[in-house]
């Protein structure tokens, strides 16, 4: 048993170090200032079905300041009232256009197709593609227009502020941040190309119109649920840099309104994740071991006099591991204060989404989105790894 409680104390242990590294690398962008004159830029908003949305987000879009915009929204087949909310904001400003969406393509994500189609729609040279779920402050294009300008980077990312409301939500979302600043070495992402390094926030990408064309744009990952993976791996295969910020002052959203919306959500985007052919095993083990066993292990080393005492110390040291990294990311994250106390529970939820994922793969039936299935998989067949 000790010999375990030494394994659950490395894997608590190394996400724990690379968090406190990190936390200095994940940065707000630079706040635009009177010298920097950013260039006109292309805000590109694929829409299916963003009734309830959709006019927030625009307005908060057309009132950005500091920066020459144009608005263009595609209405991806939505059934709803997306595009007649969409036409009654243009007819106010002229910045907004509207298009419809083309039919969707043999092998192609609807999301990523609409991109695309965005793309050959823009006017401007810097391109920024938006979810329809964000809502930006006024000063945010300006400042992640710098952060593009001044980076070595060809994509940036913001990461907006995640608004939660459902339990669900509030054990699940947090783990976002917790993912990306516990396993991803932001050092090596801007020092080294390698595609392994590349993450974003398919929320909020922008990039220039020349990059964007060299590395072919959505259609490296025309078949891909999770562009904020995939978009920036392959701008990376393509020889250049990405970068990612802190937007939470700049930017906000709210991903999913119900339970399963969020369930579903976060499926779509497993098998190209943690769930990706040969990732899901390792993961598995080394999040059990290094996010629950601790607990469980220190509860066991209280309640049965027999084991080593050096179970207790090393299991409750791996629990501070831990329980820091979530308290540190509750004060500056303002996640709510569930998500940590309720940690190893939403760690074996998250896991479990991971396995739906793949059950879900196996049986020809993989998790689609927005009512469409999962683009380029027919039955038995599942992703390469990412």
């Amino acid at each position: 048993m000790i010999t375990l409680a030494w394994v659950c104390f490395a894997c608590a242990a190394v996400p724990a170090v690379l968090y406190l590294w990190n936390t200095r690398l994940f940065r707000e962008p630079p706040a635009p200032g009177a010298g920097h004159h950013p260039r006109p830029i292309s805000v590109l908003i694929p829409a299916r079905n963003e009734e309830s949305g959709i006019a927030a987000c625009v307005e908060s879009v057309l009132a950005s300041r500091g920066v020459e915009i144009e608005v263009v929204v595609l209405d991806d087949h939505s059934t709803d009232r997306t595009a007649e909310i969409v036409r009654e904001i243009a007819l106010k400003d002229s910045r907004l256009s509207l298009a419809p969406a083309p039919p969707l393509p043999e092998g192609w994500c609807g999301k990523q197709h609409a991109c695309y189609t965005l793309s050959k729609l823009a006017k401007y040279d810097v391109l920024t593609f938006l979810d329809a779920d964000v809502r930006l402050d006024p000063d945010a294009l300006a400042a992640l227009a710098k952060f593009l300008d001044t980076s070595a980077a060809a994509l940036v990312s913001g990461f907006p502020k995640q608004a939660t409301g459902t339990i669900l939500e509030k054990l699940l979302i947090p783990l976002i941040h917790w993912l990306l600043l516990c396993w991803l070495p932001l050092w090596g992402m801007r020092h080294f190309r390698w595609s392994a390094f590349g993450a974003g926030c398919g929320q909020w990408f922008m990039t220039t119109r020349d990059a964007y064309q060299k590395v072919g744009g959505h259609t490296a990952v025309k078949a891909s649920l999770h562009d904020g993976l995939t978009l920036p791996r392959a701008y990376r295969k393509a020889g250049f840099f990405t970068d990612i910020c802190d937007a939470r002052h700049l930017a906000n959203c709210r991903m999913y309104r119900t339970a399963s919306a969020m369930w579903n959500g976060l499926a779509k985007n497993a098998r190209e994740g943690l769930a990706s052919n040969g990732q899901i095993g390792f993961w598995t083990v080394v999040m059990v071991c290094g996010q629950v066993m601790p607990i469980v292990l220190l509860i066991t080393a209280l309640a049965r006099p027999g084991i080593p005492v050096e179970v207790l110390y090393i299991s409750f040291v791996a629990l501070l591991c831990v329980q820091y990294t979530r308290y540190a990311m509750q004060v500056r994250f303002h996640h709510d204060p569930i998500g940590m106390l309720l940690h190893p529970l939403a760690i074996l939820l998250l896991l479990t989404i991971q396995w739906y994922a793949i059950a879900r793969s196996i049986i020809g039936k993989p998790v689609g989105w927005k009512g469409r299935p999962r683009a380029g998989l027919s039955s038995g067949q599942v992703n390469p790894p990412s």
